[in-house]
């Protein structure tokens, strides 16, 4: 479902990049139809104002299970960090390139097996929701260093529930482990245990979300062999254990949506739109 809240009405051109691979139609009067699943609700800005950032909120605490993707041509740091903030499931900067548009609909595809799958039967493979990287840093020669680790990245993003050893990955990469840890590092900004550890927990989040999997199922599914260790690292993860994680998405699913942002919210908004006319 898709909400035009661009100034020159421009947001049928942007679906129609999408049409050959989901079915995309268009909010009338930029109007939740009632009664209506989608599966992702698209919103499209070219200059995001006060009027639109509030639009997407009411909208976001009026089905807060959907996925929203927030598609933008003006960009700024301060934008993104509020859409993160506001939990905008994505952020897409436009124009997209053609390997950001087939990265987006590969994870949108892989989100709704998962939505869908409401028993959790079976592996369920990992959502691939990380931007590429900007093409002004391709060339660098920190990316350049870091391409040593392009494969064993893939690796371990495919296999992070199994058990991996890291001096294993070291041998092929052709590095000593002590090497391949501290580029492994600068690469990522993590160790590789927390690494690993953060792409369960990303997981298991998504799995607590969208299916009613018991907990204990869950754990192992992530990759974890002892369901107290994964309550307790849940907790220092996300603050809470994960049954409390789940009731929480529950009652927040259940709550009535609230028409108009709080104030706070409005006036972070105002700050935020200030930012971009500066």
């Amino acid at each position: 479902m898709w909400f035009d809240l661009t100034h020159d009405q421009s947001t049928k051109e942007l679906a129609s990049q999408f049409e050959d691979t989901c079915d995309c139609s268009l909010a009338k009067n930029a109007m939740l139809p009632d009664g209506q699943q989608v599966d992702m609700i698209c919103i499209h800005f070219d200059r995001p104002d006060t009027p639109g950032l509030r639009r997407l909120l009411e909208i976001k605490r009026t089905v807060p299970a959907t996925p929203i993707t927030m598609f933008t041509v003006q960009h700024s740091e301060e934008l993104a960090v509020w859409a993160m903030r506001s939990s905008v499931w994505e952020y897409m900067v436009l124009p997209l390139s053609p390997p950001e548009r087939k990265r987006y609909l590969t994870a949108v595809v892989q989100l709704c097996e998962l939505r869908r799958n409401a028993r959790g039967q079976g592996k369920t493979s990992q959502i691939d929701h990380s931007p590429t990287l900007p093409d002004s840093i391709r060339l660098t020669s920190g990316h350049q260093k870091h391409q040593a680790l392009n494969h064993i990245m893939l690796y371990i993003d495919q296999h992070f529930r199994d058990s991996i050893d890291q001096r294993d990955l070291a041998k092929r990469c052709g590095m000593t482990t002590f090497r391949f840890s501290r580029l492994f590092k600068e690469a990522n900004g993590l160790g590789f245990t927390d690494y690993v550890l953060n792409k369960r927990m990303s997981f298991a989040k998504e799995l607590l979300d969208n299916s009613q999997m018991p907990i204990t199922s869950i754990g192992y599914e992530a990759g974890f062999k002892d369901p107290s260790y994964f309550a307790r690292a849940f907790k220092q993860y996300a603050g809470c254990t994960p049954s409390e994680h789940r009731s929480a998405q529950q009652m927040r699913t259940a709550t009535p949506a609230q028409a108009i942002p709080d104030e706070a919210s409005m006036e972070a908004i105002e700050n935020l739109v200030h930012s971009l006319e500066g």
